[in-house]
């Protein structure tokens, strides 16, 4: 990780040509504001972003990459929320609650992030309700992602789970049947709740009953429906 310093080409949020699409609506005065005491970096793939349990001190914008946002749980074992593109909103519920990092964010490539002083992002949200909407509106649609993935661990088993899995990260992250994926075979235990090994056996199931093909790190989707038959069945 790089010191703590702009980073070239984001020095002023009123002059960024890069800007997040909810900071494009604002003023040349309220930029100004998200711009005080606003820092920015770059984080090397495998690094720790935001650690569960710490001071909530900043809103994180997302500029460039990909991050996932996981829950270290009991007995060193993780449980992967989600993964996140430009241009996510990281921080969670503790920003506006109790001030404490919920979640645990680490980089999956080289990621580029803003750090906005909590104090002066509320300010802005306070006076410009059009952009305090749109943040409830990102903030509501992760919250029904949640909802479907609480249904899917507790509710279906292990070939559900790993189906809803795939399908998250095609539809919903991808967007596309073919990917080249940036989670190690843990991760992907980790975003379904199973074990490692379950996790490769269930992954080899649907190759061999030809679901899906595997290549490396890349997944090709090869029977849709069937894969959707498997998660509505659990």
């Amino acid at each position: 990780m790089i010191s703590r310093k702009q980073l070239d080409g984001c020095e002023d949020c009123r002059e960024c040509m890069n800007r997040a699409p909810y900071f494009q609506i604002l003023s040349p005065q309220e930029l100004e504001v998200i711009n005080r005491d606003r820092y920015s970096l770059r984080y090397k793939a495998g690094e720790m972003i935001l650690k569960q349990g710490t001071s909530a001190t900043h809103v994180l914008s997302l500029i460039d990459g990909i991050v996932k946002i996981y829950i270290e749980g009991i007995g060193d074992k993780n449980l992967l929320l989600s993964l996140q593109k430009p241009w996510a909103l990281l921080g969670g519920p503790g920003v506006h609650t109790d001030r404490k990092i919920h979640y645990s964010v680490a980089a999956l490539t080289g990621v580029s992030i803003c750090f906005i002083d909590i104090e002066n992002f509320n300010k802005v949200m306070h006076i410009n309700c059009r952009f305090a909407n749109q943040l409830i509106g990102h903030i509501s649609s992760q919250s029904v992602i949640l909802f479907d993935k609480m249904v899917s661990l507790t509710q279906k088993q292990m070939h559900g789970r790993m189906a809803d899995g795939l399908l998250y990260l095609s539809k919903d992250f991808y967007d596309s049947e073919s990917f080249d994926m940036h989670l190690s075979r843990q991760e992907i235990a980790d975003i379904t709740a199973m074990s490692k090994d379950s996790a490769i056996r269930i992954l080899k199931d649907f190759e061999r009953d030809g679901i899906i093909r595997l290549q490396g790190s890349k997944i090709s989707i090869l029977d849709a429906d069937q894969l959707n038959d498997i998660s509505l069945k659990g």
